[in-house]
């Protein structure tokens, strides 16, 4: 990109400007998230106030982790533009998780937890992190941070670190993430379909709140999950002696997800073209009803949960061998071919996390406070949707160079990620 990257930062930071309403914080918030953007290895605020003529360490280091101001109103300029770039009604919302590895205790949320970057345990911090996305183009929306046990039985902990009052009640990630769904759907964006793992997914309360908000959605689920056939039907049998039962059990057992499907018709699908050619992989599919509702306890003293809403079990199996499971409420007369893209859509959230990461410094930040954490990782979200609208420009500007009056299918390869993001350097900002 060209050398009036700056003054283009500022046009586009005006809304964050607007809804800081506050001089001083006007300055520090485009400083900092062109700190984020330019230069350097290192993004936290002391080597990048070191490379910043206009700020000095202790203004930064006031605006991102001590200053009292709000940051809803950022999080919902935010929202306004990721919608601009990305919203659609055919697009994704996926939810997921990202570590933060840190050394020592005090940091607000660390602890050895499971880290899905790493694919180990590590000392970390987990948050939960929203995506929105459309023709394979990312904007991350939400950050927040996942307390763990050790943190949210330890008030004093809680305290010292800065974590409000109305934060420290202990929450699981799926709702978490919940929370920040309501927040995005009451802000107007638009989205298609809520995309998950098996770590979300694996929740029945997490499904059935998605469900209760009318949201389609697709997700990972465990093989070992317990499901029923669709056909399964509700029956009171007669006792032989006793009472009569109060209430009706499925005709069916419940099986494995893995085990319904192994007999199941495998299919090779292409969902879509990749750098290497097309992308498949063999699919099986067929309508069930999820072993998650209400628990009764059947002739043999075991409990057994209740079938659930009919919807869709899907079973990859990949070329490497390894299988993965999922389940969605799209609609029943959907294509394996539809089921496979969306489901494989979720991927594109990997990229955004990295992106986040190694060039706008998300794992930087060296504070130990919960209103530092979320600030800083706030500032990279806006820094990414920035270098997501120069890249939507430049594509756009491209094709309309070119003459070309490409399909809705041509235009989606045109957005998609050919290469990773680049970072900018005081000079000028890479073409994307």
């Amino acid at each position: 990109m060209n050398e009036d990257w700056r003054t283009d930062l500022d046009c586009w930071l005006s809304p964050f400007i607007t809804a800081l309403r506050h001089k001083t914080r006007a300055r520090m918030c485009p400083a900092y998230i062109a700190g984020l953007i330019g230069p350097g290895d290192r993004k936290s605020v002391q080597p990048m106030a070191a490379r910043a003529d206009e700020v000095g360490y202790d203004q930064l280091h006031h605006f991102v982790a001590v200053g009292a101001w709000d940051s809803a109103p950022l999080e919902a300029a935010l929202l306004k533009k990721a919608d601009d770039l990305v919203g659609d009604k055919a697009g994704f919302l996926v939810i997921d998780d990202t570590a933060l590895p840190k050394k020592g205790c005090h940091s607000v949320g660390v602890a050895p937890q499971y880290a899905s970057s790493l694919g180990k345990t590590a000392n970390c911090q987990s948050l939960v992190s929203v995506t929105l996305a459309s023709r394979e183009v990312p904007v991350m929306v939400g950050l927040r941070l996942f307390l763990p046990e050790s943190w949210t039985g330890d008030p004093e902990r809680m305290a010292r670190a800065g974590v409000p009052k109305d934060r420290r009640t202990a929450l699981t990630k799926p709702e978490i993430a919940i929370e920040e769904i309501d927040r995005i759907v009451a802000s107007g964006v638009r989205f298609h379909c809520v995309l998950a793992d098996s770590g979300y997914g694996s929740s029945g309360p997490f499904r059935q709140a998605l469900s209760e908000r009318r949201l389609l959605w697709a997700v990972g689920l465990s093989r070992r999950q317990n499901v029923y056939p669709a056909d399964v039907a509700l029956i009171f049998p007669v006792a032989k002696t006793g009472k009569p039962r109060q209430y009706h059990v499925p005709s069916q057992p419940p099986v494995a997800a893995e085990a319904l499907l192994a007999k199941e018709k495998w299919q090779r699908v292409s969902w879509r073209r990749g750098t290497k050619g097309r992308l498949t992989c063999l699919f099986a599919a067929r309508r069930v009803r999820v072993a998650d509702g209400h628990k009764h306890r059947m002739l043999d003293n075991r409990m057994q949960c209740m079938p659930g809403d009919e919807v869709w079990l899907v079973g990859e199996r990949r070329s490497t061998g390894e299988q993965k499971y999922y389940v969605s409420n799209l609609p029943a007369d959907v294509s394996i071919k539809t089921l496979a893209a969306t489901i494989k859509a979720r991927w594109i959230c990997e990229q955004a996390h990295q992106q986040l990461k190694e060039e706008l410094g998300l794992d930087h930040f060296e504070g130990r406070s919960w209103t530092g954490l979320h600030r800083h990782a706030l500032m990279t979200m806006i820094a990414y949707a920035f270098l997501q609208s120069r890249r939507l420009s430049a594509a756009g500007r491209k094709k309309k160079n070119r003459g070309t009056t490409a399909t809705t299918e041509h235009a989606s390869h045109q957005t998609s990620y050919p290469r990773p993001l680049r970072t900018i350097s005081t000079q000028a900002m890479p073409v994307l």
